[in-house]
């Protein structure tokens, strides 16, 4: 009698249980451990190295980037390994950015002949001033410390296992790129684990990489036993979307090598910024990076890594405290098709025993597609109100705010308070198997097009197939009343796989994703429509829901200014003009702060002075400009050495110095241009066996990373003999702070540089007509 009378409270108790299972079983105890034997991995002892090489900015071509490389290489050379520093020039096809790459490798000897596995990462962190103890230091200490764990038990591995810690992944993947494109060892690798991040804390997903099917790689990670995996079949799906790709990505497309990406994408505010510290790091979340190394690392030290070739993939997925789970895609139709003929079999089966009555089912289908309805569309312009009352918000330009958790939960329980409101009178006079026929049908409608469109996700067919067994329970059961625990407990798995799908989303792809939330809320209460129909006190629950909607809002509001602990991200620019003799202040923010306004003044000219400038990793344009004082600096050396036409093409050789030794150089066209060969410093783009190279409408041509004082460029490409060629050069320096022709206020310590845009430079620009 007791248990009956608290049914309601134990089944709310339960639910809760569930969503908080699902977010936080799947991580490791944050516990440092003061003792830990030598032979096994200490995130106390990684952590160490990791305060060490996070401490300043270490970009490509920065003074600390030497420092972070004698420092990585000694802490290997101590483990007793043979440590090569790889200097290699590399371009990307895909951004055509380019620089001499310093690769840290080294090689740990195996027993036997063939393939081996390889420990990557990179160590550079993002230009100009991100710390990078996340992205990617912390890859850096999993393997130092991994690495030494292994040497440590004294164990000589089956197969090669190789090093590579690269430099200039930031600028384009271009110590990836360095290494599988001229480094020996490259062909010998058959397998590699790949160590990112894209933020500071939140769990570590699994992403692998193959071009081919999953099946081998699948079956040897769950082998090996990883105790805390997080990974499906939908991720990848989900990082492809992602403006970036990793290292692992070059493995794969050019050196056709499969291999796993381990990376953690929570606190994403965090992401290329100088609040990317040694102290903002999740320990947590480190210490689920390093849970898959030495699992893996000892597994395929004496496994073969050689054959991962397959035709067939996996459809896979993690659940708490079970693992992994996974089953061919061949699978996937007839489950869908079974699931299918299932329900047509019990909704006959229903209305001929009378369970179910057509009248119902059909007023059932309105309370679902309302809730639908709404709550997307209120997330959808809900965000676009939002970022109208906070405009500050649209500075950050991966889209992901310090509150963005709250937002997360505000928009959840808006979704449910509303699913509660436009329920209310329908669970009063229909009975739950009738309204469990909509979501049934939405959940199957969903999965039919993911069978046919999107096989990766077909674990998504859970909840239709936990709600066709509470269907046929209640049609072959006298009692159809009194099954809440039952029910409850049949959709605990339900919400503890998908639940975290509600925060994923707008975690990874931005706030602006929050519509996405708020269908998959609607979807899972349509799990739930016969636990809560069978509440005593159905409106608690909208009360509850409503009060967690206004705590949330207050929450939301309470963190949407900034403190030291959540800067204001800002920018700007000084851009001499050499063509127009004109200079300029610009800056990427959406207004004028007070650290920006000794440059741009109270009413900066909106948009750039020229539409052919550099543009931010999301496509950010300058948002103010405003005329500045003309400086006097040493301009750039551009030469023609030669340019000479051949049949139907012009060949164009010419150097570029930089006498102020300058950060970056980068090659714009205003015009369309097809190239037939492009080749930096002798190394070329590669022809796939095409007539052009690549192409470039407009914009950035080429961007060059320096690395060197004064390091001379050597440009040469091909193109039609009629092809107009007009081009700027924009020369950015890091020194607009050390700049003695300046004085300028520094920003208060609630503010910090914006991340993916240049800033805080001096820029020069020269045009050339040839």
């Amino acid at each position: 009698m007791i248990f009956k009378k608290y049914t309601q409270i134990i089944s709310i108790l339960v639910i809760v249980s569930s969503i908080y299972l699902g977010f936080f079983s799947i991580m490791p105890n944050a516990t440092l451990k003061k003792e830990v034997p030598l032979t096994e991995f200490s995130s106390e002892r990684a952590l160490v190295h990791l305060k060490q090489i996070a401490e300043k900015p270490h970009f490509t071509g920065s003074p600390a980037h030497e420092f972070v490389v004698d420092y990585i290489k000694t802490a290997f050379e101590k483990m007793g390994l043979e440590v090569e520093i790889q200097e290699q020039m590399a371009i990307n096809k895909k951004w055509r950015a380019a620089t001499r790459a310093k690769n840290i490798i080294a090689r740990i000897k195996g027993k036997e002949k063939g393939k081996g596995l390889l420990l990557l990462t990179h160590y550079d962190s993002n230009p100009h001033s991100s710390l990078g103890a996340s992205d990617a230091g912390s890859g850096v200490v999993t393997i130092l410390e991994g690495v030494r764990a292994f040497l440590a038990t004294g164990t000589q591995p089956k197969n090669d296992i190789y090093i590579c810690i690269t430099d200039a992944e930031e600028l384009g993947l271009l110590g990836a790129n360095a290494f599988v494109n001229h480094h020996p060892w490259a062909k010998n690798v058959g397998l590699v684990l790949n160590f990112e991040a894209r933020g500071s804390g939140g769990p570590s997903y699994m992403l692998l990489e193959t071009n081919g099917g999953n099946k081998k790689l699948i079956e040897a990670f769950n082998e090996a036993h990883t105790p805390y995996p997080v990974a499906n079949s939908l991720m990848y799906s989900i990082y492809k979307m992602l403006p970036n790709d990793t290292d692992l990505t070059v493995f794969r497309e050019e050196g056709d090598i499969s291999g796993f990406n381990f990376a953690f994408i929570g606190d994403h505010f965090d992401y290329h910024t100088v609040q990317d510290s040694f102290s903002r790091l999740d320990i947590n979340t480190f210490k689920h990076q390093a849970s898959y190394l030495m699992p893996l690392l000892n597994y395929f030290s004496s496994h073969a890594v050689e054959d991962f070739k397959s035709d067939t993939d996996y459809v896979y997925f993690n659940v708490p405290y079970l693992g992994l789970i996974f089953y061919p895609f061949s699978f996937v139709t007839p489950i869908f098709i079974g699931c299918v003929f299932l329900f047509l079999v019990l909704l006959f089966m229903g209305i001929s025993k009378k369970v179910l009555s057509f009248s119902g089912i059909l007023k059932g289908f309105i309370p679902f597609i309302f809730s639908l309805a709404f709550s997307v569309l209120l997330a959808i312009y809900g965000w676009k109100l939002v970022l109208k009352i906070h405009p500050q918000y649209n500075d950050i330009l991966h889209g992901f705010t310090y509150n963005g958790y709250y937002y997360i939960a505000l928009f959840a329980f808006l979704t449910l308070t509303i699913c509660f409101w436009i329920y209310k009178k329908y669970i009063q006079k229909y009975t739950y198997y009738d309204l469990i026929i909509a979501p049934i049908f939405f959940w199957l409608l969903l999965n039919g097009g993911i069978a046919f469109y999107l096989k990766g996700a077909s674990f998504f067919i859970l909840p239709p197939l936990v709600l066709l067994v509470m269907l046929a329970i209640t049609i072959f059961s006298d009692k159809k009343e009194g099954s809440v625990m039952l029910f409850t407990l049949l959709s605990v798995p339900v919400l503890a796989l998908f639940a975290p799908l509600v925060k994923m989303f707008p975690v990874g792809l931005g706030l602006k994703m929050l519509a996405i939330s708020t269908f998959f809320t609607v979807m899972l209460f349509g799990v739930l429509i016969p636990v809560v129909h069978q509440y005593k006190n159905k409106n608690l629950m909208f009360k509850l829901m409503l009060f967690g909607s206004v705590l949330t809002l207050v929450l939301a509001t309470s963190f949407s200014g900034y403190n030291e602990e959540r800067r204001e991200p800002n920018s700007i620019l000084y851009m001499l003009d050499t063509t127009t003799s004109e200079a300029y202040w610009t800056s990427y923010n959406t207004k004028v702060d007070s650290f920006t306004v000794q440059f741009l003044g109270e009413n900066p000219l909106p948009g750039s002075f020229d539409d052919n400038t550099t543009a931010s990793k999301y496509n950010t344009g300058i948002k103010w400009h405003q005329k500045a004082e003309i400086k006097t600096f040493d301009l750039p050396s551009i030469q023609i050495a030669s340019d000479t036409i051949v049949g139907e093409s012009r060949t164009i050789q010419m150097q570029i110095e930089s006498l102020r030794s300058a950060n970056r150089i980068e090659m714009l066209t205003k015009t369309p241009i097809q190239f037939k060969s492009f080749k930096v410093n002798g190394v070329a783009i590669p022809n796939n066996g095409t007539d052009f190279v690549f192409s470039v409408q407009k914009g950035t041509v080429m961007s060059y990373f320096m690395t060197a004082p004064h390091e001379l460029i050597e440009i040469e490409f091909s193109v039609a003999k009629e092809q107009q060629l007009s081009f700027d050069f924009l020369e950015a320096k890091y020194d607009l702070f050390e700049n003695p022709q300046f004085k300028i206020k520094p920003r208060t310590p609630v503010m910090m540089p914006m991340p993916f845009v240049l800033n805080d430079a001096t820029v020069i620009k020269t045009s050339i007509n040839l």
